[in-house]
């Protein structure tokens, strides 16, 4: 979730731009520019840094398991390679 004391300093920002001569609605504006940030950000499809991390390390996990199956099949694949070439160098039996 979104720091909601950053959401508040941006309000303030965005409330500090606003011309001298507009500026006695400024507590007012503050919370509606608070209260748009906040809709918008709801809207958007976002995750906490946590939840993130977490991610990133079942990915990291994942990425490691791939690369063993890799070598693995790889290891499988030349053992096929070579029991298929010595069969082939191998004359059948006479009857």
């Amino acid at each position: 979730m979104i720091d909601l004391s950053q959401i508040d300093d941006l309000a303030r920002r965005l409330s500090g731009l606003v011309p001298p001569a507009l500026r006695e609605g400024r507590e007012e504006m503050q919370e509606n520019f608070k209260s748009a940030l906040q809709a918008g950000l709801a809207k958007l499809d976002l995750v906490t840094r946590e939840e993130f991390d977490v991610q990133r390390a079942v990915l990291a996990r994942t990425r490691g398991q791939l690369d063993e199956l890799r070598a693995l099949v790889e290891q499988l694949e030349a053992r096929l390679a070579e029991q298929d070439k010595h069969r082939s160098d191998t004359p059948p039996p006479h009857a």
